[in-house]
């Protein structure tokens, strides 16, 4: 049995897109003699299509691509993700289903089972369960078919009260295929694979894998189809990050192929250059604009732009203020020179003059404080926006997790922006990507990486003048964000009681900032945005 594994990007809610991508491979694996095509999960309306699947001409939108997939799918059969409408009264009105067609006609659907409700998922929100997985003959092989999280419900996973597969593994099936959209983070690789080979060795059946691949907005899908024989070794596996089309016969004895680990930036360059890609492609635009300081965190940003867009895409603005120093200037032009993009440089100084005297009778003689720090940055954003506004450019942000986290940085100053791109990394990590960034060639220049960060507000000004030491605050905020962990257990692992004290309260009481963040590229297991929602009037910790 010849199966061709479709990993593609696809388009929410652009459904000629969609339709002709899964047509044009249907027509390729077609030609390449193949037996049967699989697609990803929700492949037709893209994943996850959210509220648009509470409106009645998107869901019939779904329908009708299904329809004509079937109708071109003659001589081959294709297994196609879309939502499906429940025809009974009682429960959710959809279905989050698999399509098998062949004979130019839908022969079956199935439904997912186990629907994610936890982190960036909410499918209960949207769709009714199904009861078990999916059995059809295609091509004289009985096949078990799966959707994504249908496979999870292993080692007694509390969530979920049933195993979809054990309710049909009665039927003799001689194959599983899982459908799937599993999001990209840096440690979610070894889960996934583990995942899948713990269900290969419970059924000792071999098991055929298709996920998305591409971005859609905060959510990265990294692909890594593949195919394990009843032994659970890798005999199969698509390139990460690239759509594939690929193909094996999972029923024949193939050797276990070598799979090369990915380190962890790597992994995570390659997810935020897709990120970006994807984020301006979809939307249709094509070039960047950002606010280059000299830091390590715009430099880091407007390297991943440069390669992701084009450096000719990207245009950053140099906002020196009477507080930024000369090397900051001097490192920012290295970095062009560098990148080769073009550059502009809007001193600020003067219009800072001007606010402080219309604001002078207002602030009576006040000192000195984050009042004109927060100026500066608002006068900066104005700008930023002003550009992108006029040249039709989008705003990137160059703020990190580290800042999100205890709210170092100013609404509707350094926090404006279209996209997030580095939001999901600390500020180590941040120094580690660039140091991966310049593994061959110095691209972000040494002086940006030796140099103390500061935010150049005041005279002097240094970011450890404000907070504890990155290393120490990183590993504080790691146990509480993405770990989980109250002050107590944090507590036990020896770190310093008034670190964790302070560190906390200054997550928690910054949680209307993030509220109003721009979306960011989700890379680990724990981003802030839709996987990660806290009250912003609670005063728990504070």
């Amino acid at each position: 049995m010849k199966i061709a594994l479709a990993q593609l990007d696809f388009h929410i809610g652009n459904f000629e897109n969609n339709t002709g991508k899964i047509i044009d491979f249907i027509g390729q694996a077609k030609r390449a003699g193949a037996d049967l095509v699989v697609f990803p999960e929700m492949a037709v309306s893209g994943y996850p299509p959210l509220d648009f699947l509470d409106y009645t001409h998107f869901t019939r939108s779904c329908e009708k691509a299904v329809s004509e997939i079937a109708n071109v799918c003659t001589g081959i059969h294709a297994i196609v993700g879309s939502p499906s409408v429940n025809p009974v009264l009682k429960g959710k009105n959809l279905f989050n289903s698999a399509f098998l067609l062949g004979d130019g006609k839908i022969l079956d659907v199935f439904h997912k089972s186990l629907l994610p409700t936890y982190d960036v998922f909410d499918e209960y929100r949207y769709f009714e369960p199904g009861k078990k997985a999916g059995i059809a003959t295609v091509a004289g092989v009985k096949v078990a078919i799966t959707i994504c999280e249908d496979l999870w419900n292993e080692e007694d996973d509390p969530l979920y009260v049933f195993c979809p597969l054990d309710e049909v593994i009665g039927e003799r099936p001689q194959l599983i295929i899982n459908i799937a959209a599993s999001p990209f983070d840096y440690q979610h690789e070894h889960k996934r694979k583990a995942i899948l080979r713990r269900n290969v060795n419970k059924y000792k059946l071999p098991l055929v894998y298709v996920n998305h691949v591409g971005a859609h907005t905060d959510l990265i899908f990294d692909g890594g189809s593949l195919v394990m024989n009843a032994q659970g070794s890798i005999v199969l596996e698509a390139p990460v990050f690239q759509e594939a089309l690929m193909y094996a016969d999972p029923l024949t004895i193939k050797p276990e192929i070598e799979i090369k680990e990915k380190s962890k930036f790597e992994k995570i360059h390659l997810a935020l250059i897709c990120g970006i890609r994807d984020y301006f492609g979809k939307l249709g635009f094509q070039k960047a604009t950002l606010g280059l300081s000299g830091g390590v965190d715009s430099a880091l940003v407007l390297a991943l732009a440069s390669e992701a867009l084009g450096p000719e895409n990207v245009f950053p603005v140099m906002l020196p203020s009477p507080y930024s120093s000369d090397h900051s200037i001097s490192d920012s032009l290295q970095l062009i020179k560098n990148l080769g993009n073009p550059v502009e440089e809007i001193a600020i100084s003067e219009i800072y003059e001007a606010f402080l005297k219309a604001t002078r009778s207002v602030f009576n003689g006040i000192p000195f404080n984050v009042a004109e720090e927060n100026m500066q940055a608002r006068i900066r954003g104005t700008l930023l926006m002003a550009v992108s506004n006029k040249l039709g450019y989008i705003l990137l942000n160059t703020s990190n997790k580290s800042e999100l986290a205890v709210g170092y940085g100013t609404l509707y100053g350094d926090m404006c922006g279209g996209l997030s791109v580095i939001g999901d990394l600390y500020k180590t990590d941040v120094y580690a990507l660039c140091r991966y960034i310049n593994r061959e060639n110095e691209i972000i220049p040494k002086e940006i990486l030796d140099k103390a960060p500061s935010a150049e507000l005041r005279p002097g000004q240094k970011d450890s003048d404000s907070l504890p030491p990155y290393e120490q605050l990183d590993a504080v905020l790691f146990q509480y964000i993405e770990n989980q962990k109250g002050p107590d257990e944090i507590l036990q692992q020896g770190f310093d009681e008034s670190l964790v004290s302070r560190t906390l309260k200054l997550v928690n009481k910054n949680e209307y900032k993030r509220f109003q963040f721009a979306p960011i590229l989700r890379v680990s297991p724990k981003a802030f945005g839709r996987g990660r929602r806290m009250p912003l009037v609670a005063r728990y910790l504070s």
